[in-house]
């Protein structure tokens, strides 16, 4: 039996509230690669724009040690670890914000919850590292289990799907089901279709069209849009003139269900969930 969906539980009892307004989640890219350069900070820098993401309204802060952008290569869990963990214990002295941490490696994310962190951002929901499903049980850590075909290197090469937003819906039913038999409570399990991993501009529409289905599944859904490249596909804009599409994009989401943007544009994105989910929520419309 599922826990109560509208509360997301994080290690030490904290807990997040999702019954209400949904979530903004910074990003904060702790590399050199990712691919939109105003979200990239190291050491001292990262902290500082974490805690101006907060300032800005985040309700998490995701940091990332390796680039998933397509094409992106691999980084071992040494690296990963040098650029995160003490960004992540500058952070938690001072800032109580929750904490993801984007990694697919059971060593990272051990030593991340250590530092501080609270959830567990795995692209590869929890497949890539068979050590990793047991460790957020164990450490009891809240989890983002993300669908996408293939490794970022090579994602994006001839990707094909017969009905794309089925195949994700049950492919995130089978991620959530295997994560709960791990031993991972179904509180600490978040959703996310993952949009541009693995996936045409036909498919990223057709399960934005269809996200309704995935937000009913019982699990808080996570949507990460930010500037990426199907917005640039219908628009004709570059990377860093894209906000506006993302906005628009965020907004259909939120009407959908979605209960977490992971978004670079923080102050933007909260303004938009307050008067959206505000005029929303003075009506009928039931989310």
């Amino acid at each position: 039996m599922k826990d109560d969906v509208e509360k997301l539980f994080l290690p030490g009892g904290a807990v997040l509230d999702l019954s209400g307004a949904p979530l903004v989640m910074g990003i904060v890219n702790c590399n050199d690669d990712s691919f939109f350069s105003p979200s990239r900070a190291r050491n001292e820098a990262a902290v500082e724009r974490a805690l101006q993401l907060v300032e800005d309204g985040a309700g998490i802060i995701d940091f990332g040690g390796e680039s998933t952008r397509p094409g992106a290569s691999y980084v071992s869990a040494e690296e990963e670890l040098e650029r995160l963990i003490p960004v992540i214990e500058a952070f938690r002295k001072r800032s109580p914000v929750p904490v993801s941490v984007d990694t697919r490696k059971a060593a990272v994310a051990r030593a991340s919850l250590a530092a501080g962190a609270d959830i567990i951002n795995d692209i590869s929901a929890l497949e890539d590292d068979p050590f990793m499903a047991p460790l957020c049980a164990e450490k009891g850590a809240a989890v983002v289990l993300m669908h996408k075909k293939g490794t970022p290197e090579n994602m994006q090469d001839k990707p094909w799907y017969t009905d794309a937003a089925s195949e994700v819906h049950d492919y995130l039913l089978q991620a959530a089901a295997r994560a709960e038999h791990a031993g991972i409570r179904s509180s600490r399990i978040i959703l996310d279709p993952g949009i541009g991993f693995g996936k045409r501009l036909e498919d990223n529409l057709h399960i934005l069209n269809r996200l309704a289905e995935i937000c009913r599944s019982g699990y808080p859904v996570l949507v990460g849009l930010s500037r990426k490249t199907f917005i640039g596909e219908l628009t004709g804009r570059p990377v860093p003139e894209r906000l506006a599409g993302t906005l628009g994009a965020n907004a259909y989401s939120l009407l959908k269900g979605a209960k977490i943007f992971r978004v670079h544009d923080v102050k933007e994105t909260v303004d938009l969930v307050k008067v959206l989910y505000g005029v929303v929520s003075a009506g009928n419309f039931n989310i």
